[in-house]
């Protein structure tokens, strides 16, 4: 969104100041991993709680504990969750990226349909500048939960009631700017060679919603995430077995932050792993694609000619 000059973030990222370190620790934000691990934690807490009460007032602690195999086990527990988080964030990163290229790819096609195009036709200079518009925001809601017709705008090339017809809305826009792109050719207004230099990018338009897909449409396998949270779990269950003896009643406290750590990098990963959605920590995928809409209002309302 756009107010007075100034691009405002959108609401599915959060912009911090990373040097502000009180408040980043003192702050609670609606997707805090705290709020949602809430449940968990209050059932855990419970459950240590009566382990330590059996232990020390039922049995009164005659069975000796040892924390020696979840030391072993928190190495390993560690290093898989730094795979994961690190896979995770390596397809956050990747989104991002291709979601710059789509930025300057769009604009380099609009900057070269601006030049190629005589002066006084602004009726296909808005024309151009609507459909590659259009083909980002039906990306972005592409890679959602579907494309949005009030995010775009009509034009006679490109009528809404043909969204009812196909399932792939991006490629139908695509096809669609190609055959403008084409019809320019047989118009004779630009040649052969230009063509060539525009259809590098408008390629790569494509390429970059097919690198999309590819991130949103291969989760990380099942049996991994599966085995994860598995782990996790009985390695929370068990400590309190372990703990209780050194540490008694303070094992409940112990077990909480243990829990709190090993579940907030799975939850965070799993949040970052899919990044074009509208979670707190996703990309700001409206933010780019306003920024994209403005970029080509501004290319094409001006002339490269004199």
């Amino acid at each position: 969104m756009q107010i007075s000059g100034l691009y405002l973030s959108s609401p599915s990222m959060v912009n911090y100041n990373p040097k502000d370190w009180f408040k980043l620790i003192f702050s609670v934000q609606k997707s805090d991993t705290i709020r949602m691990l809430a449940p968990a934690i209050i059932g855990i807490a419970t459950f240590t709680f009566f382990v330590c009460f059996i232990e020390i007032h039922v049995l009164e602690l005659k069975y000796k504990s040892t924390t020696l195999v979840h030391s072993l086990l928190g190495f390993v527990i560690s290093m898989l969750l730094v795979f994961r988080t690190n896979t995770a964030y390596e397809r956050w990163w990747e989104g991002r990226k291709l979601w710059g290229a789509m930025v300057n790819n769009s604009r380099n096609l609009a900057i070269k349909l601006n030049t190629y195009i005589p002066k006084g036709d602004s009726e296909t200079r808005e024309r151009f500048r609507i459909l590659i518009t259009n083909y980002v925001f039906a990306v972005k809601e592409h890679l959602r939960t579907g494309v949005k017709t009030e995010q775009l705008e009509e034009t006679s090339a490109l009528p809404f009631a043909d969204f009812k017809k196909v399932n792939h809305v991006p490629n139908h826009i695509a096809s669609v700017i190609f055959n403008e792109l084409n019809q320019l050719v047989e118009k004779k207004i630009i040649n052969d060679e230009k063509m060539i230099v525009l259809n590098a990018e408008f390629s790569s338009l494509t390429d970059i919603t097919g690198g999309c897909e590819r991130i949103k449409n291969t989760p990380i396998p099942y049996s991994y995430s599966m085995f994860l949270k598995k782990f996790i779990f009985i390695y929370v269950i068990t400590m309190p077995f372990g703990f209780v003896t050194d540490f008694r009643y303070w094992t409940i406290p112990v077990v909480i932050f243990v829990f709190y750590v090993l579940a907030s990098l799975e939850l965070i990963a799993e949040e970052i792993e899919d990044p074009f959605g509208k979670d707190a920590n996703d990309l700001p995928v409206d933010d780019i694609a306003s920024r994209i809409k403005n970029n080509l209002h501004e290319i094409f309302s001006l002339s490269s000619r004199p």
